[in-house]
Formats: C-alpha cells, sequence, structure tokens
C-alpha cells in the first residue's frame, strides 16, 4: 500500500477512535505520581501552579468553545461513528487562521493536565505522542477534505496553518456565536477535565500519605463543575431549551 494511502487508513481508523483512545496516557501519569512522589506532590498540591495549568486547560475549552459556537451542523462534530462528515467547508472565524481547531484545543486541554504533574520530560513525550497521533487524524481529514472541495480547499489551505494560529488572516464568521450550542457540546469536555484534575490530586495524596484526600481548591472547582454538568445534562436530554436551528 502506497504510504500516502497508509496514512489516510490510519488516520480514519485513529479518527474513530479518538474519543478515548488517549485516554491510554493516563496509566502512564499515574506512574510518573508513583515514581516521582515527592516532585509531583510539591507541583500538584501547589494552588497558584493547579490554577495556571487548569487555566491552560480552560483555554483549550475556550478554543473548542470558539469552533462549535461559530459552525453550522454537519461540521466540526464528533463524528466518530460514521467516519469523516463535513457539509460545507469552514473558512470563517476560527477556521480562518487555523486549519484543525479543535485539536489545537484538544492539545491545550491535554498540555495542563500533562503540566499539572510537574515533571518537564513527561510533558515532552505527551506532547510529541499527541502529535504523533493526531498528525495522522489530521492527514486523513485533509484527504477527505482534499476530494470534497478539491480548489476551493486547496485555496484555503495555501493561506491557513494546519495547527498555528496565523491571526493575522482572520476572517469573520458569517454566523452568530451560539452559546446554547456550546453549552450543549461542550460540558462533557469541562466535566471530564475538573474530574482528570480532581483524580490526579487524589492520587499524588495517596501515593504521598496513603490516605485518600483532596485539596480544597479541586473540592470547590470539583463541585462547580459536577453542579454544570448535572444542570446542563439534564437541560439536553430532557428540555429542547439548547437546541439551535442549523447548530
Amino acid at each position: 500500500m502506497p504510504l500516502r494511502e497508509e496514512f489516510e487508513k490510519d488516520g480514519n481508523w485513529l479518527f474513530k477512535r479518538r474519543s478515548w483512545l488517549p485516554l491510554v496516557l493516563y496509566p502512564f501519569a499515574v506512574a510518573i505520581i508513583y515514581f516521582y512522589p515527592e516532585t509531583t506532590y510539591a507541583h500538584i498540591t501547589s494552588t497558584r501552579w493547579g490554577l495556571f495549568c487548569f487555566a491552560i486547560s480552560f483555554l483549550g475549552l475556550i478554543v473548542r468553545a470558539m469552533t462549535v459556537g461559530f459552525t453550522p451542523k454537519g461540521t466540526s462534530g464528533r463524528n466518530t461513528s460514521e467516519g469523516q462528515v463535513a457539509e460545507t467547508l469552514n473558512q470563517t472565524g476560527i477556521y480562518s487562521v487555523v486549519r484543525h481547531p479543535l485539536y489545537l484545543g484538544n492539545f491545550l486541554m491535554w498540555l495542563g493536565l500533562f503540566m499539572f504533574i510537574g515533571v518537564w520530560w513527561f510533558v515532552l513525550i505527551c506532547a510529541l505522542a499527541y502529535w504523533i497521533y493526531y498528525e495522522r487524524i489530521m492527514y486523513a481529514e485533509e484527504e477527505f477534505l482534499r476530494r470534497s472541495y478539491s480548489a476551493q480547499y486547496e485555496s484555503w489551505a495555501s493561506r491557513t496553518p494546519a495547527f498555528l494560529p496565523r491571526f493575522s488572516g482572520w476572517i469573520s464568521s458569517q454566523l452568530d456565536f451560539s452559546f446554547r450550542n456550546v453549552l450543549k457540546r461542550e460540558y462533557n469536555g469541562l466535566f471530564a477535565t475538573v474530574v482528570s484534575f480532581v483524580l490526579i490530586d487524589i492520587i499524588s495524596h495517596y501515593f504521598t500519605s496513603s490516605r485518600l484526600a483532596v485539596d480544597a481548591l479541586w473540592q470547590i472547582i470539583f463541585v462547580l463543575g459536577t453542579i454544570s454538568f448535572i444542570v446542563l445534562r439534564t437541560l439536553k436530554k430532557n428540555t429542547r431549551l439548547l437546541e439551535v436551528q442549523g447548530r
């Protein structure tokens, strides 16, 4: 099989599993905390460091919100089971400055967690693993868009960076920002981020002092995150309050 076709095949396979496959990094994170308890404990229990790392992850959520809040239905979604889907080629808003904003947002979300553990070489390894993993997915997506939109895609891709934004190319979106669409689609990501930080804090305490404990900062964030999750999930499942036509 030609390398180009192999890359696309691998990318499509990873694409369908992208919602859970990165979770394999969690056991490695636990191992780092176990083998470097003092180093990791000093970082994980630092309120300032915790807030800084959480802010980086939250920035990733903001990038995702800026993406899904301006895009129409049928694009920028979690098209896991059916494979690649793109009813239109997004070229405005955040897509005018970067071709893969959702994966940029995901990277920032994961980066905050990697940094929270406080071991610099672990951050570098995870960042490299993330790039290798998502590079195949981005390649498969772009091959799909190239076949679907041809010259239109080539023009957009030639002026828009793949992963590192170039803000000078900003073009305002043709759609209004839909905060309700963001709440409907991104509450799971917010809650998963909150739970991940809390679990890392609990694991660090356990490996250091053999007791289950949660620092006050993460208790507060967990309570707020849980309330938000329950409210938004209830609204999504039992009402149409978060539904927006065409989104």
